[in-house]
């Protein structure tokens, strides 16, 4: 089975050559993988949802990621949207790797 390993980085710079924000790069992190969040010293929990969580994918390293190629276009269109160099290659899935893949369809 066929799957796509995507290599992705957020530039750390914009265009006019200001430092993008860290709150810049956590907004990104929230809405691609989601993130639980916490208030007023853990009081309050809140779980802030990912594009990640409805694909199925395998997380190598921070930003490789390997997916299923019916879901390519979903994540380099969320990718674009925040200027990342993308880096995209066909790679042919190991049983472990399909089943993950398959499972997190399911």
């Amino acid at each position: 089975m066929q799957g796509k390993l995507v290599v992705f980085r957020v530039y750390k710079n914009t265009e006019n050559g200001e430092k993008t924000s860290p709150t810049f790069i956590n907004r990104f992190v929230q809405k691609f993988y989601g993130q639980n969040t916490t208030n007023h010293k853990g009081k309050y929990k809140h779980h802030r949802h990912g594009l990640m969580e409805d694909i199925a994918h395998i997380k190598l390293i921070r930003g490789v990621i390997i997916i299923l190629e019916s879901d390519l276009e979903k994540v380099l269109t969320f990718l674009k949207e925040y200027n990342a160099e993308i880096y995209t290659r066909d790679i042919t899935l190991t049983r472990e790797d399909e089943k993950t893949l398959n499972k997190e369809n399911q």
